[in-house]
């Protein structure tokens, strides 16, 4: 299961996913299949993913409505953006999601102390940065998705003057905004990441192609500075792996769910971000949003 990290935005994003079964769901004939195909979706290379991810868009859509429905269509949305799948594949899923969120209309999660009062179900999130961050189009009209999208608005507002200071696991200190005149990306991930293992190597070929162009990658994770180094130490990488003990970093950009990455200009400003993993021509189209090609 995807770990997420809570912090004090406008919504809450209460994290809804199949990675793990929940007991309480019980699947019928007809979605257990589906489920059992977006959980051996991680299993498949990318060019037969992308064909699987469409056909199971499809055939979620056709389903009865139930709520379990959604549940198949946000499972999928979840691993839909986990790479290029090709924009014909994540239209599909943006379809089937949008339809579902239509049908069913999930209540937000109930308050608890401490949430704030603005709070929104998960899928409606998932559906706005399909909107905000891949340009997907859909139309919903529905006062959480109106939510969703003003959260991701002021998530980024936060992100964009975002700073730290961060040691890495050579004892050097780096700040963010001491970084201005260089392209940095900061990169949250962990050593249980599968998708974060995944797109690692790419990041890294990139980082060493264009470091001399001023490119800076900082990577933070959360764990326990011994445990990033003995993973690191079969799957070594050149930029600079920073830890976040307290998780202070990963709240302060409202980090939910990861791989994740934020890419400033030389400016500072934040140019672009992801969703998800990144393969190596996504990182490159970021790059060059920001000047580097």
């Amino acid at each position: 299961m995807l770990r997420k990290f809570c912090s004090a935005a406008i919504v809450l994003l209460a994290a809804a996913s199949l990675a793990a079964q929940d007991p309480k769901i019980v699947w019928n004939a007809q979605e257990a299949p589906l489920y059992a195909k977006i959980r051996g979706l991680r299993e498949l290379p990318d060019k037969t993913r992308a064909k699987a991810t469409r056909e199971i868009a499809l055939q979620v859509r056709a389903l009865p409505v139930t709520p379990n429905k959604l549940e198949l269509a946000a499972g999928l949305t979840s691993l839909a953006t986990e790479g290029d799948f090709g924009r014909d594949t994540l239209r599909e899923v943006t379809t089937t999601l949008t339809q579902c969120l239509r049908e069913v209309q999930p209540l937000p999660p109930e308050p608890r102390p401490g949430m704030p009062v603005a709070m929104v179900a998960a899928p409606y999130v998932a559906l706005a940065q399909l909107v905000k961050y891949e340009h997907m189009e859909a139309s919903v009209n529905n006062r959480q998705f109106d939510l969703a999208m003003a959260k991701l608005a002021a998530d980024d507002a936060e992100r964009d003057d975002a700073d730290f200071t961060l040691t890495d696991l050579d004892g050097r200190k780096w700040t963010r905004r001491g970084l201005i005149g260089k392209v940095v990306a900061v990169n949250f991930w962990a050593t249980w990441c599968p998708p974060c293992r995944k797109e690692m190597p790419d990041l890294d070929a990139l980082y060493r192609k264009y470091k001399s162009q001023g490119f800076v990658v900082l990577a933070i994770s959360n764990e326990q500075a011994v445990k990033v180094r003995s993973f690191l130490k079969t799957k070594p990488v050149s930029y600079p792996v920073l830890i976040d003990p307290d998780n202070a970093v990963t709240n302060l950009y409202r980090v939910e769910g990861i791989p994740k990455t934020f890419l400033y200009g030389r400016d500072g400003k934040l140019v672009t971000e992801s969703i998800d993993m990144r393969t190596r021509g996504q990182f490159l189209t970021m790059l060059a949003q920001a000047g580097i090609r």
